[in-house]
C-alpha cells in the first residue's frame, strides 16, 4: 500500500455491486480510462479525464446508483505504470495545452514531479475514487475500494 490507502482499502462488502479494473490491462494514463470504460460503463461517451472520471464514480453513468465495490487488481502494476514516469508525461502535454496564465503554476508541478515530489498519477486517482468513499467529501456516493 502507499501512502495514501494505508487503512483506506476496505475489503469486500457484502450487497455491494463490485466492479473490476486490472492494472495488467493498461501502461498508460489512456490505457487506464481505455479499462474504465471498457469495465465500469461499457458503451458509454464521456470526458476521459479527471473530472469526468469523478463523475462516474458518482453513479447514473453505468455505474450503480448507491455505490458499489471497485476492485483494482494488479493495483502495484497500476503504482508503477501510473507513476513518475508516466506523471511526467501527464504534466508536459499538459503545459503544451493549459491557458497561458496557467502555465507557472502547470511549470512548477512539472519540476515538482521531475524531483518526485508532490503526487503521481495513480496517488491522484486513488485520491478521486476515496473522495467518493467513507471519509470523503463524497462519502454518500458509497464507493470502497480495494486495491489488490
Amino acid at each position: 500500500m502507499g501512502r495514501e490507502d494505508v487503512g483506506r482499502t476496505v475489503p469486500p462488502q457484502p450487497g455491494k455491486p463490485v466492479l473490476t479494473i486490472d492494472g495488467a490491462q493498461f501502461s498508460d494514463l489512456d490505457g487506464f480510462y481505455d479499462e474504465v470504460s471498457r469495465n465500469l460503463i461499457p458503451g458509454a461517451v464521456w470526458g476521459r479525464n479527471q473530472n469526468a472520471f469523478s463523475d462516474i464514480l458518482r453513479g447514473g453513468f453505468g455505474t450503480p446508483e448507491g455505490g458499489f465495490q471497485l476492485r483494482w487488481k494488479n493495483s502495484d502494476q497500476s503504482r508503477e505504470r501510473l507513476g513518475w514516469d508516466e506523471t511526467i508525461r501527464f504534466i508536459e502535454r499538459k503545459l503544451t495545452t493549459c491557458h497561458p496564465t496557467n502555465r507557472p503554476s502547470v511549470q512548477a508541478d512539472l519540476e515538482s514531479a521531475r524531483r518526485h515530489e508532490g503526487e503521481t498519477l495513480f496517488d491522484l486517482i486513488v485520491d478521486i475514487i476515496h473522495d467518493h468513499g467513507p471519509g470523503g467529501p463524497e462519502s454518500e456516493d458509497g464507493v470502497l475500494l480495494t486495491l489488490e
